[in-house]
């Protein structure tokens, strides 16, 4: 189980790159919008963190354990970015609020990862 953890783990990790990586591309454009990169990245890092959380919580890692607090603030982040996703492709640029609500929040979920112990 250890491999399927660490598997999904590495396409959390693609998520957040076409998350992150769609939102910096658009930096210096004057029509700054949702792509569909940061939608497909959302999505993979909703779905891919959602079944990781699933493996920790059934236990099927013995040396692991959840964070359950961190890991909730996490998905309430990712929801949110999500949502704000799917609004950003429904709409025609430029979208500067939501391209920046959504950059902002990534970077929020990869601080909140990094620093929250």
């Amino acid at each position: 189980m250890a491999f399927v953890y660490n598997a999904l783990l590495v396409l959390h990790f693609i998520g957040l790159a076409s998350l992150l990586g769609g939102f910096l591309v658009q930096m210096r454009t004057p029509d700054k919008g949702v792509n569909p990169a940061m939608l497909h990245g959302a999505l993979v890092q909703l779905v891919t963190g959602v079944l990781m959380m699933g493996i920790l919580e059934a236990g099927l890692l013995p040396d692991e354990t959840a964070n359950v607090t961190k890991l909730s603030v996490k998905l309430g982040v990712v929801v949110v970015i999500t949502i704000l996703a799917f609004i950003g492709r429904r709409r025609t640029p430029p979208q500067v609020a939501l391209w920046g609500a959504i950059g902002a929040l990534t970077l929020v979920n990869v601080v909140i990862s990094v620093f929250w112990n």
